[in-house]
């Protein structure tokens, strides 16, 4: 790795953020010019950063020296702007003294420009390669130019205007003052030194290193950001002040709102000792009371829907024996028999002895909520999947009826139900340490991808599930809603299609087996030949050993060959699931022509590749990919079989417009009839009269789990085409699906 086009990018990058921000404070707040400086001394020591980088890459003398011509102009714009902060920041140091330092840096562009290579060199003779961590950079080696006094004149005036800044603050400011400008001048005037005599050390040969003064200035330009820093930080904490000042206030508001008027709320009071209540006049309409209607405790209860008095009753019960916080919401039956929802709150006074006294508090028709929470009851219920909501603790608050359909309980049954006696922690599904996890997501997730996970039904029996966790943060706490889908049927389709792939690869080696026997007699037979030779040449007196070696030599290859072939049928037959891995879709094509190659000669089909170089790779499983194509070569060689002259068979990977790579398999045989284009992947749909119909939908199901697409077409002059596209590995528009169920 290359240390230096690493960090000096960075450097200047940071640099130029820096710049960035501080650009965007000038332009909201005009008076701060503090910061308009600070963005032009950013954007100075950035440029200084790329030009040290092709300073420390440069090949030649002669590019070196005008590269360190060019850094002086970023250098003189850093000094000016520095000057500029400090006068305009710490309100500190001789304007006179300033503006000399600044014309001295500026003065040395003459005779940077004007003299030998640059301002330091008169002449650069060579270039020296140095070590820095590891990698090398450039270093000159040269005649130094006299006119480089100017430029350390102007770093004196600097050094002496910093320090005159810093004795003006120490002697009449107050202590952060102080530190302030210790902080910013004193990093000035010790990187600004540290620079000076680094260049300096370089140019008069002490130090062999190449010129490089961008680290220093970037440590000047952060300490210069720390202190505009303390503008935010104290912005910061009188915005925090102002906000609880305002709360304050807004509490403040709000008591008074509530003793003088209760615009939409109606206030409440019930004396419990004497058993008297009394409510505000839009309370009582909210409840369905007439004004000055008779009314107590018992009427109210009369209007709460039936469903809700337990709850009502609860709620009192649990503010009595709390701290007397009554929270509750219930419906009311309307004289015209509608229903309303009513938010109720209030708050208990007892005695020395804890005994209640008095409870009052306010009501809010929340109508409009509760319909949208009907709705949204009406429409979990109405959910093809199960939907369970879990509390903090585990325990089941909430179900819909699919939910009591897949696991086999009654509502009752489920509601307040531990969830790990549904989804087991033996069985990997769910528990509370992934439940702890999910409630710090901000979003929802599906638990369980890339791993089989089982729900326990009534029953005992279990079932595949997936499970989709989304934390919900309401006022009665944090809960988790699961959504449990059942993938048994899904998971039965993918055994069904593997099973059929692998029958489909059966049925197509059977009808290799002439080749395969014939691939492997080629190396058996020399075996046979070689050993024979060896025998012979062990016979003579003496013996030709090296005629031997060479003979064990051969049938050594020749075993590799055949070792290899029955390697590549044995994992064409092998049944297993899917086992995706990075590619190259070359290496899968020359694999299958190498399976094929002997029964295409017997058939005398020519091969023309065009396979395309530093394809990206993809993602699959090599033998289902290699059944494919396999399948489409052997169909293309079946449509030529009627072809007088010699049958070519072309196989062509390129680069999909969509970014991903894309195989061709082109014949010159018959075609495929035009009606048959739009259905030729249909199970059970085949041309060849002792063909089953189901290698090209198996070849589609394939492609489709490689989250691909295949298609085939008529050749313009004779013949077909087919063409199928992949994904390239790492895709936005594709995820992986490496570990998904096939």
């Amino acid at each position: 790795m290359n240390w230096i086009d690493i960090v000096w990018p960075m450097m200047g990058a940071a640099s130029l953020t820096l710049a960035l921000i501080h650009v965007m404070v000038w332009f909201k707040q005009k008076q701060q010019t503090a910061h308009l400086m600070f963005a032009v001394t950013a954007i100075g020591i950035a440029s200084l950063a790329v030009v040290e980088l092709l300073m420390m890459q440069a090949q030649s003398p002669v590019r070196y020296g005008v590269l360190l011509r060019w850094a002086h102009v970023p250098i003189a714009l850093t000094v000016v702007g520095m000057v500029a902060f400090v006068r305009l920041r710490l309100r500190a140091g001789r304007l006179w003294l300033g503006m000399l330092a600044g014309a001295a840096r500026v003065a040395c562009l003459v005779p940077n420009f004007a003299t030998g290579v640059n301002l330091n060199f008169r002449e650069i003779t060579a270039l020296q390669p140095v070590a820095i961590w590891g990698d090398v950079a450039a270093a000159p080696v040269g005649v130094a130019n006299p006119w480089m006094a100017l430029s350390q004149l102007s770093n004196f005036l600097l050094v002496l205007f910093l320090l005159d800044a810093m004795v003006s603050v120490w002697r009449s400011r107050s202590v952060e003052e102080r530190g302030r400008a210790l902080v910013v001048c004193g990093s000035m005037i010790f990187f600004i030194v540290l620079s000076a005599g680094w260049t300096l050390g370089v140019v008069s040969g002490v130090l062999p290193a190449p010129i490089t003064i961008n680290p220093a200035f970037l440590a000047v330009l952060l300490a210069m950001s720390y202190e505009l820093g303390g503008d935010i930080l104290r912005a910061v904490q009188l915005s925090k002040s102002l906000t609880l000042a305002e709360l304050k206030l807004h509490d403040s508001e709000q008591r008074m709102d509530l003793a003088v008027r209760a615009s939409g709320i109606g206030l409440w009071d019930w004396d419990i000792v004497r058993g008297e209540s009394w409510y505000s006049e839009p309370g009582m309409r909210m409840l369905g009371f007439a004004s000055g209607e008779p009314f107590d405790q018992t009427k109210l209860l009369e209007r709460v829907h039936p469903d809700d008095r337990e709850n009502m009753r609860k709620a009192l019960e649990q503010a009595l024996s709390s701290d007397g916080q009554y929270r509750n919401e219930y419906r009311i039956a309307t004289a015209d028999g509608g229903i309303r929802w009513i938010a109720a709150r209030g708050q208990i006074e007892f005695d020395a002895g804890q005994v209640p006294l008095r409870m009052h508090g306010t009501v809010a028709d929340i109508t409009q909520r509760g319909q949208a929470e009907e709705s949204l009851r009406l429409v979990i219920e109405a959910s093809p999947t199960a939907l369970l909501m879990v509390d903090d603790g585990g325990s089941i608050s909430l179900v819909n009826r699919q939910a009591e359909i897949l696991f086999g309980y009654s509502r009752a049954e489920l509601l307040n139900m531990n969830v790990d006696a549904l989804m087991p922690i033996r069985r990997g599904a769910w528990h509370d340490g992934q439940r702890t996890a999910v409630a710090g997501q901000a979003t929802a997730r599906t638990l369980g991808a890339g791993r089989e996970l089982s729900a326990r039904r009534k029953d005992g029996g279990y079932v595949s599930v997936e499970i989709a966790l989304s934390p919900i943060h309401s006022a009665r706490g944090l809960f988790t809603l699961a959504s449990v889908s059942d993938i048994t049927e899904r998971k039965q389709a993918a055994v069904q299609r593997d099973e059929l792939a692998h029958l489909s690869r059966v049925v197509m080696l059977a009808e290799l087996s002439g080749s395969l026997a014939h691939e492997l007699n080629q190396p058996l037979t020399a075996i046979l030949s070689n050993a024979q030779a060896a025998l012979r040449f062990l016979g003579h007196s003496p013996p030709n050993v090296g005629e031997v070696r060479e003979s064990l030599t051969n049938i050594v290859e020749n075993d590799k060959r055949a070792g290899e072939v029955i390697r590549r049928l044995r994992t064409m037959l092998r049944k297993e699931r899917a086992e995706y891995r990075h590619l190259d879709i070359n290496d899968v094509v020359l694999e299958v022509l190498r399976i094929i190659r002997s029964d295409l000669l017997n058939r005398n089909v020519e091969i023309a590749l065009e396979l395309a170089p530093d394809l990206p790779a993809i993602e699959g499983d090599r033998v289902q990919l290699q059944q494919v194509l396999l399948n489409l070569m052997m169909n293309a060689a079946d449509a030529m079989a009627a072809v007088a002259e010699s049958p070519e068979l072309v196989l062509r990977t390129q680069l999909s417009d969509a970014g991903g790579v894309q195989v061709s398999v082109k014949d010159v045989g018959r075609g495929i009839p035009a009606d048959d284009l739009a259905r030729i992947f249909m199970p059970f749909v085949t041309s060849k009269p002792s063909g089953m119909g189901l290698g090209l939908a198996v070849c589609e199901s394939i492609i489709h789990a490689h989250r691909g697409t295949i298609w085939a077409t008529n050749n313009a002059r004779r013949g077909a085409s087919f063409h199928f596209k992949l994904p390239a590995l790492g895709d936005p528009s594709h995820p992986s699906i490496a570990g998904s169920e096939h």
